[in-house]
């Protein structure tokens, strides 16, 4: 057996399905370009079933993205491994991800099939997708809570159809350990011929437990698992892709030797870059990429930290990419040292988008006294523009007091049409949305309004998240700027255009992944 494990990503996939978490193409590819450095195995770039929106995306990670397999996800329905196979054409190395349900409860409730007729369905599904790809991946979805004789029959026939990859999903987080690692020793000794096929895990974490069971399934024979960055995705979320990686590297002993082909020094960067694109931050005692993951406030810790670094930290800064919160750049920097600081953080920005970021970090520079990778981070979102956006934020000016309301004027671009208008409200944000609730006739429904300063200080930008919400559909919008009250507006404005983007490409149905 080898002591490879193959990390399959599915942050675009899964971890989208996090409320509030959707991203447009731009996005998608951007993220996809920093899992290739990261060194995932497997990118899991969407469900193409799902809208044209996953389509578009999955083809253009396969076509604009080459070092990692590229996955799209199907159940076993002929037209979803159809519309699968259609996106991963031009793929360097393509994988179709099928899946049915083989629980009993699954089977009665959701898909009203007995399971003679499922196993009919994982035959055809895998021979239809190995009509496509040579590589196809089968999922048993609730596997956990399956028969394990039945799930010995479902896997069986996937690998005699032509799977190369069987996964075992903990859909709804409901194992332990122990259980699931019992569970993978077993199927790897009575499925036939099981040495063929590579063994995979997909853990959900609603008791907190999906790195535990995923390394308890490595340990017993599992190589391949199934995570995101940050653990971000449904419910309670996934596997953590950093945690999981930096358990077997920092802890082969008790992994059986198994290692990763992981670039631990790009962990951080991917962390900051989703949370960036997302707008939804890290919790601050978040394990390895959290605020305060290396943080010693404790006398006695930050004594022996000064003395030996290995007293009480398992792991350093530097080995997951992580360097100290210190001034970076000058407002003398140039062009070339610019783009050099912003690809160390994952940042690979051409065009007029570079233009535009390092127009606000000159701006920026001029207003601020000491500038640090946050900030920079902060910067390239909030000058991505992408060119299916409807509405541009180019003015406002505020009056605001401590008698009477306060007044907003907005000036937007809709479609490529200046439009302005004067709103009121109970205080200066308030205004602001009104203004652009008018300007852009949007329904949606604001959801959660929060600001942070992006660093210390008083000089410090004001980073902003906007959630709204509109038929079923959660976005966020999230933007930075010296002046809190322009970044809520350009937040609010972002929210609205992933929202166009979104209706543009309306979901043929809502499929819910494993």
């Amino acid at each position: 057996m080898s002591d490879r494990i193959l990390i399959f990503d599915t942050t675009l996939r899964d971890g989208e399905q996090s409320p509030g978490c959707s991203m447009n193409l731009a996005e998608k590819v951007g993220l996809a370009r920093q899992l290739e450095k990261l060194g995932v195995d497997i990118i899991e770039a969407g469900f193409p079933i799902a809208s044209d929106g996953d389509f578009e995306a999955v083809k253009a990670v396969a076509k604009e993205v080459r070092g990692p397999i590229i996955c799209g996800l199907a159940r076993t329905g002929e037209a979803d491994v159809e519309r699968a196979g259609q996106a991963l054409d031009g793929a360097r190395a393509p994988r179709i991800h099928t899946f049915i349900a083989t629980s009993d409860i699954h089977l009665e409730h959701k898909l009203r099939m007995n399971r003679e007729q499922v196993l009919a369905e994982v035959d055809r599904a895998v021979r239809q997708a190995r009509g496509y790809v040579d590589d196809v991946e089968f999922s048993a979805e609730d596997a956990t809570r399956s028969d394990r004789e039945y799930l010995v029959e479902i896997f069986t026939a996937a690998l005699e159809a032509g799977a190369r990859t069987l996964n075992v999903p903990d859909t709804v987080g409901y194992t332990t350990p122990d259980e699931y690692g019992d569970l993978i020793r077993y199927l790897i000794a009575n499925v036939p011929d099981s040495g063929r096929a590579v063994f995979s895990v997909h853990c959900h974490n609603d008791l907190g437990l999906a790195v535990a069971n995923s390394l308890a399934a490595v340990r017993a024979g599992a190589r391949q698992v199934e995570c995101t960055v940050n653990g971000i995705g449904e419910r309670a979320g996934n596997t953590s892709l950093e945690e999981v990686v930096m358990a077997i590297k920092t802890r082969p002993d008790v992994c059986n030797g198994a290692d990763t082909g992981i670039a631990t020094q790009e962990i951080y960067a991917s962390s900051r870059m989703l949370s960036s694109v997302t707008g939804v931050a890290v919790q601050p005692n978040k394990a390895i990429v959290g605020e305060n993951a290396f943080a010693h406030e404790a006398g006695i810790h930050q004594d022996g930290v000064l003395k030996a670094a290995i007293t009480y930290e398992i792991m350093t800064p530097e080995s997951i990419g992580r360097k100290s919160n210190e001034l970076v750049l000058g407002k003398h920097s140039g062009r070339h040292a610019f783009k050099d600081r912003l690809a160390e953080l994952g940042f690979d920005i051409e065009g007029e988008e570079f233009q535009r970021a390092f127009k606000r970090f000159k701006d920026l520079a001029d207003s601020k006294k000491v500038i640090y990778d946050e900030d920079l981070e902060a910067i390239v979102a909030d000058s991505s523009i992408d060119s299916d956006d409807r509405f541009a934020l180019e003015s406002l000016a505020i009056q605001s007091g401590t008698s009477g309301k306060a007044h907003a004027t907005i000036k937007l671009v809709v479609d490529g049409v200046a439009r302005e208008t004067t709103a009121s409200g109970v205080g200066p944000v308030d205004a602001i949305f009104k203004g652009i609730s008018d300007l852009t006739e949007t329904e949606s429904e604001l959801d959660r309004y929060q600001v942070h300063a992006v660093t210390a200080g008083l000089d410090a930008q004001g980073e902003v998240s906007v959630t709204i919400h509109e038929a079923g559909r959660r976005v966020v919008g999230h933007a930075a700027h010296e002046d809190v009250l322009v970044a809520s507006g350009r937040a609010y404005v972002h929210a609205l255009n992933k929202l166009e983007w979104h209706r543009k490409r309306k979901p043929v149905e809502e499929p819910k992944g494993i």
